[in-house]
């Protein structure tokens, strides 16, 4: 899985040479949003922005604490109100993505004293992983080092994953007596079917990157040395892509995959209509382009859409 020769390791050429000409501002709005556990850069291209958002607490292998998820939450908001944000890209720091939750906070009572508090904490984290999935734009986590528990949990919610061959990955809570709370047995299940899913979570291994491509857990392993590269490469691709077709795409397979095939066929007729509308055949003949809201703000008296309701408001009412 090695990048090189390949249409990845082109647009790297051609980022590098846009990086060098400026083609691209970046800005770190840490500080301005008030993150202390994780960090927000937003660089600006012709065709849209990029938002990275790196997990920083390299000293515990970035594990969830309350806060750090409670901001990774946030972090997610705001991209999602950021109009021209075009991609997310999550990643950790220090040579790791992340170790999951934060168990010696769980342990200490972080997550309350009771089941209650404990199942109110976890709805957190799944409205937190809904989020991320059901971003209007393209997410992709860049992985290396440990991948464990919540941060795998964090990569089944994006659209694209790229490791590095340093990646372990794995579901170990079985082995420290709890069970996963967002996503590692209902999307795993979804991505790789029960049966993987029952030996990921009830075996506990820890795996190696190629297996999760085998499986369908992860798009790529490259080389430690060219992750960066890689995901820029992959951002920069997006990144000439027809947006709204990109969000197309995205709402009809999330949408399409939870529910029977007529119902996701649906999905994909009112998605064809879309796009041609947005390409310029809009104009349906039966429509109401002659008779709408034009002629609905218009108040002439004659208007057709005033006439057929007063046709219906009373019809078959006895």
């Amino acid at each position: 899985c090695n990048p090189s020769g390949s249409i990845l390791t082109t647009i790297s050429v051609v980022i590098a040479a846009q990086e060098k000409a400026g083609d691209s501002k970046m800005s770190n709005l840490t500080e301005e949003y008030g993150f202390q556990d994780l960090t927000y850069e937003r660089a600006e291209h012709d065709r849209g922005a990029v938002v990275t958002v790196t997990l920083n607490r390299p000293k515990v292998t970035n594990a969830l604490s309350v806060r750090l998820s409670d901001e990774f939450a946030r972090s997610i908001s705001i991209a999602r109100d950021d109009i021209d944000a075009k991609v997310f890209v999550v990643r950790g720091a220090g040579g790791n993505f992340c170790a999951g939750d934060d168990l010696t906070e769980m342990a200490s009572g972080g997550w309350g004293v009771d089941a209650n508090s404990v199942i109110r904490r976890v709805r957190i984290y799944q409205d937190m992983a809904n989020a991320l999935e059901e971003l209007d734009k393209i997410t992709i986590a860049s992985v290396e080092g440990y991948c464990v528990g919540g941060g795998l949990e964090i990569t089944m919610a994006c659209d694209f994953v790229i490791c590095a061959d340093t990646v372990r990955w794995g579901m170990p809570e079985v082995d420290w007596g709890i069970t996963p709370g967002w996503g590692g047995t209902t999307r795993m299940a979804r991505l790789i079917g029960r049966r993987m899913t029952k030996e990921i979570n009830m075996l506990g291994a820890l795996h190696k990157p190629q297996r999760g491509v085998e499986l369908g857990l992860f798009n790529r392993v490259v080389p430690q040395e060219a992750l960066d590269q890689s995901t820029k490469a992959l951002t920069e691709l997006i990144l000439m892509k027809n947006q709204q077709g990109l969000r197309q795409f995205k709402v009809m397979i999330n949408r399409g995959v939870e529910a029977d095939l007529y119902t996701a066929q649906g999905f994909e007729l009112m998605g064809a209509g879309l796009t041609s509308a947005v390409l310029g055949a809009w104009n349906v003949p039966d429509g109401d382009d002659a008779h709408g809201w034009t002629a609905y703000h218009s108040g002439a008296a004659d208007r057709l859409i005033r006439k057929r309701r007063e046709t219906a408001r009373d019809f078959w009412t006895d």
